[in-house]
């Protein structure tokens, strides 16, 4: 067996899902949503499943979704994005890998952050790169000149940066956007931005492109996801956005994993990304309700809750909750004890690990948060 994967486990977050199936816990692990949904986007699909083609599509994706992601960006981020410089994908986690096949020859170096999504060492290790890890710590997990400097090399080629980052739920500062931007310039790499949760943020603030800072538009991948932007997570419908030297190289790697991707899936997905602005503010507003919700609850528990800008996630930081536990045996005793899946942010890391802090999703209904809190009512 190939050694990168011979050695791994299965995914934290399918293993955390296992138990809640096996044990009936509440999952607040995984990250997905318990509702159907957007109906017009599922109705779009459904129709298309029905009425159109279900033959090959484009490699690079149809046309239509492919003008939706550009014209969608442009609206709503304020990017000049072309056609030709999108991309479609099976999932944003086939957009990562197709990213990182095509851009990492043996040898080269990639800066990535830690606590980051468990795809990414993986993908780098098996392209032949090697990995420069920035510990990031809580409560701010704050990226610095300093940790920069200090992986920095001749063989930086490439920095992958997840912004609003899961598991913590920060967004990057336009101050570290800066940085990043500066950093890349100077060392001529490429940034890959795995921006999914780009529209679950919340308390208004507004998602900032690292594509869209100067020197960055012909060095950046941007990575989007329709199954984040509309509580679809089954539907693995992604993209690349890249100027059309990067893009041509992605397309590449793109034709030799899935080639292609469910068109009646892209229709649905281009008719959604069109939507009114509203939608988009009132999905905001359910999660940064649900949020709240959840917040409120832990806290009134004694659980000191950190905060969560974006994502689906807010994390309980242990040592300030009274909890005498590190992270994994919180976990286990969450799940046997009060019957809740949670995920510890160790996971999220590939060496020296942050311990104290654990992951739950709030991308719930009010019942199951409230189910949930009521069993977390005994506590270790």
């Amino acid at each position: 067996m190939n050694p990168v994967y011979s050695s791994l486990g299965t995914t934290i977050f399918e293993a955390m899902s296992a138990r809640a199936r096996a044990t009936g816990a509440i999952n607040l692990g995984q990250g997905f949503p318990d509702g159907r949904g957007p109906e017009d986007v599922l109705a779009e699909a459904a129709r298309a499943l029905l009425e159109d083609s279900n033959q090959y599509p484009p490699m690079p994706g149809t046309a239509a979704l492919r003008q939706a992601v550009a014209d969608h960006y442009r609206v709503h981020q304020g990017l000049d994005l072309a056609f030709e410089e999108v991309i479609v994908t099976s999932g944003a986690t086939e957009a990562i890998a197709a990213a990182i096949f095509a851009l990492v020859s043996p040898g080269d170096e990639v800066v990535m952050f830690q606590p980051m999504y468990d795809a990414y060492l993986p993908l780098v290790e098996r392209a032949g790169g090697v990995a420069r890890l920035v510990r990031l710590e809580p409560p701010e997990w704050r990226i610095t000149a300093e940790a920069l400097a200090g992986v920095a090399g001749p063989r930086t080629r490439l920095v992958i940066l997840n912004s609003p980052l899961n598991p913590t739920g920060t967004m990057t500062s336009v101050e570290e956007l800066r940085l990043l931007a500066d950093f890349c310039i100077s060392h001529d790499a490429i940034a890959i931005c795995d921006e999914v949760w780009e529209h679950v943020v919340f308390d208004g603030a507004l998602h900032r492109p690292l594509i869209g800072f100067p020197g960055m538009r012909e060095r950046t991948v941007k990575i989007g996801s329709a199954g984040k932007i509309f509580s679809l997570t089954g539907w693995k419908v992604g993209w690349m956005c890249a100027a059309p030297p990067i893009a041509q190289v992605l397309a590449k790697a793109h034709q030799f994993l899935t080639f292609t991707t469910p068109p009646n899936l892209q229709a649905g997905a281009a008719y959604g990304l069109g939507k009114d602005a509203a939608y988009f503010t009132e999905m905001r507003a359910g999660y940064q309700r649900s949020r709240d919700r959840l917040a409120a609850g832990l806290t009134k528990l004694g659980y000191a809750v950190l905060p969560s800008a974006a994502t689906y996630f807010l994390s309980i930081d242990l040592p300030r909750s009274g909890v005498n536990m590190d992270d994994v045996a919180f976990c286990e005793w969450l799940i046997e004890e009060a019957g809740v899946v949670s995920v510890p942010v160790s996971a999220f890391y590939a060496q020296d690990p942050v311990t104290s802090v654990v992951r739950l999703c709030f991308a719930k209904q009010d019942a199951t948060l409230d189910a949930a809190l009521e069993r977390m009512i005994r506590r270790p």
